[in-house]
């Protein structure tokens, strides 16, 4: 170490030297361009090789050489070039990464809460269970039946309907288990509860026809489904069945209304136990209405054996009651007749436990008699001995109709021959064990496996039942003799149905069930696809041959001939027969089948009639809307939470529409949409659908409220008169309550003014004592053809220019329709309100009595005279039926009391430990009633209501002497004006109703003011 150049304290004095970072540069220049070396090499071969590459494609090698020369020039700058620090690239973009097509989105923060994955699993859009994927095993080949549904005369259409949990799907399921390959139904107890249901949603052992997942949670049916099916009767001749199994529940009524438009026959399925309850009254009477033939199957009847352990005498009489009870409901229809009764002995009657695998008529009972014991009778005469008053003499081996006094060991023929063999079997198989039990079912050629007899009784007395009685035979036989074929019945139900000429070529065709004919297609039902994307629709086939592929017309509920606007053209897609839990696809199907279509669902709202584009326009002509005895009552206000979804709800809404027959929805003024159902259960199916199926977001429900009608008490107190809004016309119209059933007769078809007017006026004369001009003088109903008020022209001819009057007689009837519809109150429709024309001053020129002037006077007239006429404000009321246990009848008296309700009648069920309560309950307050019913009487309450009628609420609407306080419910008088300002505030409208928007004359407003005071 140089110690000059250090001076005393050790600091550096001597030459300068090179720093450190100096070196260190220097060393990392060297060190980049010895990297750099073989790059630039190589990027340098690379472009000499695309120098060549260019070179050689000329054919002189000088006209590309300057490009080449710039482009390494290029290369070379961008090797030489400095890059800035923001123009760094550190990382690869997305679309180096993924690839081109893929869209990258750049968030500073992390918006997507925590309730939800970073990366969605894929959704699988599926509402139905136990869809079947291929064509399940079936004991006859698919073609065979689609070749059999092309002979009319060989198929019957039928439709299963009953009360709530009565058996109608079971029913099909043993259907189906006799023809289907179906393993799981013969591994599955009896005893499938709905809780066990409930249980298990998607089991494939019970419920053929339960395919919807909300019907297997909620463990009721709720959609009618069909199947078709090939079955043999008694003799072994094949049937093609298409049966519609529908839902039991009240609310659902709709369901099997329009499953009766395609069938020729009702196959009632009555509780052997429950007998006749609400809704099998009502089943009864629809199916009269559409001239159905019906047939009864007693079901359940194990019921009586294991239930309620009746003796065989005793269960015979509670069978015959129940045969007598449907005999009473249907004497009770105002068009039955006699031919309609049913009864055993005529052949039209089964009994049946579809649990435990057996159905019977008496011919097929016999025929087992017959068969096994070689007796020398037919099995019809043996059968007609085997109900009634007859009793067997077992001594003389006789059959007797009157028993005779010393003969005390003879026994009534029904209660010998199949009751006492039903109780010996079932107590045989539930008291012995398999040594002593083998032999007994051998001898009745029950032939079992030994693992069969370990299975618990139930299952065994299933396997026992199934292979004594066989397939249901006798039930084929009993649909195949007493309902008609498409082919006989054709011509009935075209002229109860077809609204065209009956004379036309299409109508010709229909009558025939002509399958060479123009092609008339009455759809009904429309069913969402799996993944609820788009509708199939159903229908029957009444004239011609529809196959995929073929452009047809589809012409709405309110097509006329010569308009145009409910028509449309569709193509249909595809065409299957459908079986609920599978689809059989086929070329084509013909007339008096059933047939599910694509591609023709996009202008149907509800009901539409099909037909070929070869009819001519002026021959077009639709089937009846359906008329369903129910109304849609009860309603909801429907909102989506998240504003911005409102059109995926109203598409949803629009869906809802054409899957429910009954559904409403509309647009009130304040802009909230409404949903009319026709009970609790019903709008709760609706919203399950509209929030999971069809728009799948979040809605907003409010509290269910009831529509209300509007109607007068008295006559007006003067005659009112309204002028034009140019003041040269003026119309004086009274209005005045109708006479009591009236207005049913409107609604219910009973009297229509399409009729000629003497047949209108011979109507009226003879049911309601009017003098006969007056019924001939009536001008339109209203609102809608078949509305429940009356217009008539009770002007003078000496005082009112007729011809005048007659020219602007549809603006009047537009006024007075707009008024019905909505009336002054609360704008709800008007009811059992007669408006009759007194008096009509028109101005001469026609200019000034146009539709503009008369329509808005008229419906202001109709609102006068209906406001001095004493208005009243109506509100439905619920028939409920209610089965309880004798301890708990005290208690629907008191629920029932503390919701305005009150009792009917009241009395035990002959046969059964359960009383039987009928009541009236104002819908309004029976939403929750069968919540509070249950709570209170611990679960041991059942019941089923739906709407009756309608009755004026109490009070007075327009006095405004009542005092409502905020926060107490109202009672009493207070009732009616109640419901109407709520109604309004609802609506948007103003708080009360007054006349002076309706009168102009400052005089008779004061005069009607004064009137009222």
């Amino acid at each position: 170490m140089d110690d000059s150049n250090y001076d005393e304290f050790g600091n550096y004095i001597g030459p300068e030297l090179a720093s450190s970072s100096d070196e260190e540069s220097d060393t990392g220049h060297e060190y980049e361009a010895e990297q750099r070396e073989p790059e630039a090499m190589m990027d340098t071969d690379k472009i000499n090789q695309e120098d060549q590459d260019e070179t050689s494609g000329d054919e002189y090698g000088v006209a590309r050489q300057p490009m080449a020369m710039v482009r390494r020039v290029d290369a070379a700058q961008q090797q030489n070039q400095i890059v800035l620090h923001e123009n760094k690239k550190y990382y690869p973009d997305a679309e180096e990464v993924f690839g081109p097509g893929v869209e990258a989105l750049v968030q500073e923060e992390d918006t997507q809460p925590l309730t939800e994955p970073i990366i969605a699993p894929i959704k699988v859009r599926k509402f139905q269970v136990n869809e079947e994927e291929e064509l399940p095993e079936t004991s006859y080949s698919k073609e065979f039946m689609v070749d059999l549904l092309g002979y009319p005369a060989m198929t019957r259409n039928l439709v299963f309907a009953g009360h709530l949990h009565h058996g109608k799907t079971t029913l099909v399921d043993l259907l189906v288990a006799s023809t289907h390959t179906w393993p799981e139904w013969d591994k599955m107890s009896p005893i499938a509860t709905p809780t066990a249901k409930m249980s298990k949603p998607n089991d494939k052992a019970f419920g053929y026809t339960d395919v919807h997942q909300v019907e297997r949670l909620r463990g009721i049916g709720l959609k009618a489904m069909p199947v078709t099916l090939v079955a043999q009767d008694i003799k072994g001749k094949s049937y093609a069945l298409n049966i519609m199994d529908t839902p039991g529940h009240v609310n659902f009524i709709d369901e099997a209304t329009a499953s009766m438009r395609v069938a020729d026959g009702l196959v009632l399925v009555v509780d052997a136990v429950e007998g006749v309850m609400a809704n099998t009254e009502r089943i009864i009477s629809a199916a009269v209405r559409e001239g159905l033939g019906i047939t009864l199957v007693v079901s359940k009847v194990d019921r009586l054996i294991m239930e309620l352990k009746l003796p065989p005498a005793d269960a015979y009489y509670k069978l015959k009651l129940t045969v007598e009870e449907v005999n009473n409901a249907i004497a009770a229809c105002p068009l039955a007749d006699s031919s309609m009764q049913v009864s055993p002995e005529l052949g039209n009657v089964c009994f049946a436990s579809a649990s435990f695998g057996w159905c019977f008529s008496l011919e097929s009972f016999a025929r087992k008699y017959v068969e096994q014991w070689g007796m020398p009778v037919q099995p019809k005469e043996l059968a007609k001995r085997l109900w009634g008053d007859i009793y067997y003499h077992p001594g003389r081996r006789t059959f007797v109709r009157k028993k005779a006094k010393d003969a005390k060991e003879a026994k009534r023929s029904f209660v010998h021959f199949v009751l006492e063999p039903l109780y010996k079997i079932f107590a045989h198989i539930a008291g012995e064990d398999e040594p002593k039990l083998r032999p007994v079912l051998e001898s009745l050629g029950i032939m079992l496996r030994k693992a069969d007899y370990a299975l618990d009784v139930r299952s065994l007395l299933r396997k026992a039942m199934c292979q004594f009685f066989g397939p249901p035979t006798g039930f084929v036989g009993m649909c195949a003799a007493h309902i008609k074929s498409p082919l006989d019945n054709a011509a009935h139900k075209t002229e109860r149905l077809y609204m065209g000429s009956m004379d036309s070529a299409t109508a010709q065709a229909m009558c025939a069930c002509d399958a060479d004919g123009p092609l008339v297609v009455s759809a009904v039902k429309q069913y969402p696809s799996s993944d609820a994307s788009t509708f199939y629709v159903l229908g029957r086939i009444f004239s011609g041959t529809i196959s995929a592929g073929q452009s047809v017309r589809v012409l709405g509920e309110g097509f006329m001939p010569g308009d145009d606007e409910d028509m449309a053209l569709a193509t249909v897609s595809n065409t299957w027969i459908y079986c609920s839990r599978y689809k059989i696809p086929v070329s084509g199907l013909s007339a008096g089948s059933w047939v599910l279509m694509a591609g023709v669902d996009g202008p149907i709202s509800k009901t539409a009639t099909i037909v070929d584009t070869r009819i001519p326009e002026e021959d077009l002509a639709i089937v009846r809307p359906l008329h369903f005895s129910t109304a849609s009552v009860m309603k909801i206000a429907v909102e989506p939470v998240v504003p911005i979804e409102l059109p995926k709800m109203l598409s949803g809404l629009r869906k809802i529409g054409k899957t429910y027959p009954l559904a409403q929805t509309r647009v009130e003024e304040s802009g909230e949409h409404v949903i009319l159902g026709t009970g609790e259960l019903y709008l709760d199916c609706i919203m399950h659908d509209l929030r999971n199926m069809y728009s799948e977001i979040e809605i907003k429900v409010a509290d269910p409220v009831v529509s209300f009608r509007e109607t007068v008490s008295e006559t007006s107190a003067l005659k009112v008169y309204g002028d034009s809004p140019n003041g040269k016309n003026r119309l004086t119209i009274i209005s005045e309550p109708m006479e009591q059933g009236v207005a049913e007769d409107i609604e219910s078809g009973e009297v229509s003014l399409d009729w000629p007017a003497r047949r209108v006026g011979q109507f009226f004369e003879s049911n309601y004592n009017w003098d006969i001009l007056a019924g001939r003088s009536i001008w339109a109903f209203g609102p809608g053809d078949n509305g429940p008020n009356m217009l008539s022209d009770d002007t003078l001819p000496g005082e009112t220019d007729k011809a005048r009057l007659r020219s602007v007689r549809d603006s009047i009837k537009q006024g007075f329709q707009w008024a019905s519809r909505e009336g002054p109150l609360c704008d709800e429709p008007m009811r059992n309100t007669r408006f009759r024309i007194l008096n009509v001053d028109l101005a001469e020129a026609a200019i000034h009595r146009g539709g503009g002037q008369i329509i808005p006077a008229a419906r202001r007239v109709c609102y006068s005279s209906f406001l001095t006429a004493e208005p009243r404000l109506m509100e439905p009321v619920n028939y409920v039926e209610i089965q309880a246990p004798a301890d708990c009848v005290s208690a629907v008296y008191t629920v029932l009391g503390r919701r305005r309700g009150h009792v009917t009648h009241d009395a035990p069920k002959p046969g059964s430990p359960m009383y039987m309560i009928k009541a009236l309950i104002p819908t309004i307050d029976s939403c929750g009633f069968e919540t509070d019913l249950r709570s209170y009487t611990h679960g041991q309450v059942f019941c089923q209501q739906y709407f009756d009628h309608w009755q004026i609420v109490p009070g007075d609407p327009l006095d405004k002497d009542i005092v409502l306080r905020p926060l107490e419910p109202s009672s009493g008088q207070q009732l009616a004006r109640d419901f109407m300002l709520k109604t309004r505030r609802r609506k948007g409208l103003g708080d009360d109703v007054s006349i002076d928007k309706f009168v102009d004359d400052p005089t008779l407003r004061e005069i009607i003011v004064s009137l009222s005071q």
